[in-house]
């Protein structure tokens, strides 16, 4: 028997294993974070699809998302970036995400770690949502992020972060996982 999912996942494999398997799931490990903060930022513009078939490219390309190795990059490791056809070779994502990196750190040494700083806008609490593109949370967020001087963090790309981090759980009625 198939089982019925939430209606974005298409038949594709890689997006059924990350709607089953990942999306919605409370993250709380800080690498996890971080690798699903630089994947969203990254999908400004695209399909969530693309950058999964990419994921595996990018986790080799950047280090395994080690946030302290991610901000330390140079101008020669940007080059090699934007020369790597197995990623999105956007510059002003790749800049941002080494941006990103550093004041990632910063929040980790505030709050003990970005998942006490993320979880703390909703108490520890997993909001129950039906699905919207940006929310008033993901505002919040997202004001409180560029303030800190993060880049490609606008209301948007946190909301799909939140969701796919397990904040706010967005799976249908319906959906064997609501």
């Amino acid at each position: 028997m198939n089982k019925r999912r939430c209606s974005w996942v298409t038949d594709d494999e890689v997006y059924i294993r990350y709607h089953d398997e990942e999306w919605g799931i409370p993250t709380y490990d800080d690498r996890e974070l971080f690798e699903m903060l630089v994947l969203e930022s990254f999908q400004a513009g695209l399909s969530w699809i693309t950058i999964l078939k990419k994921r595996e490219n990018f986790k080799k390309a950047f280090d395994d998302f080690d946030v302290v190795k991610v901000s330390n990059y140079d101008e020669e490791k940007i080059e090699e970036l934007r020369n790597n056809e197995g990623i999105i070779r956007h510059k002003g994502k790749i800049t941002s995400a080494i941006n990103n990196a550093k004041i990632f750190i910063e929040i980790q040494k505030e709050f003990g770690s970005f998942s006490d700083y993320i979880w703390s806008f909703t108490d520890g609490e997993i909001i129950k949502a039906e699905y919207l593109t940006e929310s008033d949370l993901s505002k919040e967020i997202s004001k409180n992020l560029k303030k800190r001087g993060m880049k490609f963090v606008g209301p948007t790309i946190i909301y799909s972060y939140l969701e796919s981090i397990g904040v706010i759980d967005n799976h249908e009625k319906g959906c064997f996982k609501f």
